[in-house]
């Protein structure tokens, strides 16, 4: 390489170094602001994931002192002072609201604690339609054969956790209205259904029996 070539290339190494330092200087702050929303971005999830922690572990020291009480009234009350802030932790403080104030045969508070979490906002389906589901049963003769049908039949929809539970409660109202014949096909379908719990088969096959129903499969049954 001649002199002439060397100097040519120092030059335009030179160049490119100024117009580097010049980018640097012209837009260097945005680089900055970067870093810092990454790093504050970091920051700010650590401590949110603290804060949610130390919340839920004050949440569950609070739940089980409230339970230690020996009245049901009196743990009603304790859980009803927690404070909660998630749509979660109410919901849990929900439920066990409800099962204290029906120990302390407060039916109306129970229903009240149940209708309280169907109303929750941002909270996963599945706590909503269990509280559904806990509410229609406990309010039973309040409501008319046909309102609980509706309901439980759109708890009983394919997808649904609570579909073979819905399923029974819609056999009973069958058998509440004298349909046995639905019923007992209700029930048969039941025993039948892949998702159906082994609890949930025993109280169906003994409420065929009870309805004078056979156990028999179908094919059998028809032969």
């Amino acid at each position: 390489m001649s002199d002439t070539d060397s100097f040519i290339d120092e030059v335009t190494e030179e160049v490119r170094r100024d117009r580097l330092f010049g980018m640097i200087r012209r837009y260097g702050w945005i680089a900055a602001l970067v870093v810092l929303a990454i790093v504050g971005g970091a920051a700010w999830k650590e401590w949110r994931a603290a804060q949610d922690t130390a919340q839920a572990q004050a949440l569950g020291d609070g739940i089980v002192a409230a339970l230690e009480e020996d009245d049901p009234a009196t743990r009603a009350e304790a859980l009803a002072s927690l404070d909660v802030a998630s749509p979660g932790g109410q919901a849990v403080r929900g439920f066990l609201l409800s099962a204290q104030h029906q120990a302390a045969g407060d039916r109306d508070a129970a229903i009240a604690a149940l209708d309280g979490i169907t109303r929750l906002q941002d909270l996963p389906e599945i706590y909503g339609q269990i509280a559904a589901f806990k509410l229609l049963v406990l309010q039973g003769d309040d409501l008319s054969a046909q309102e609980r049908r509706t309901a439980f039949a759109g708890l009983a929809r394919p997808g649904v956790p609570l579909r073979m539970l819905a399923e029974e409660q819609l056999a009973l109202i069958d058998i509440s209205e004298g349909q046995i014949d639905a019923a007992i096909t209700r029930l048969r379908a039941i025993l039948e259904d892949a998702e159906t719990t082994s609890d949930l088969q025993q109280r169906a096959s003994q409420a065929i029996v009870a309805l004078g129903g056979s156990l028999e499969p179908r094919a059998s049954a028809d032969q």
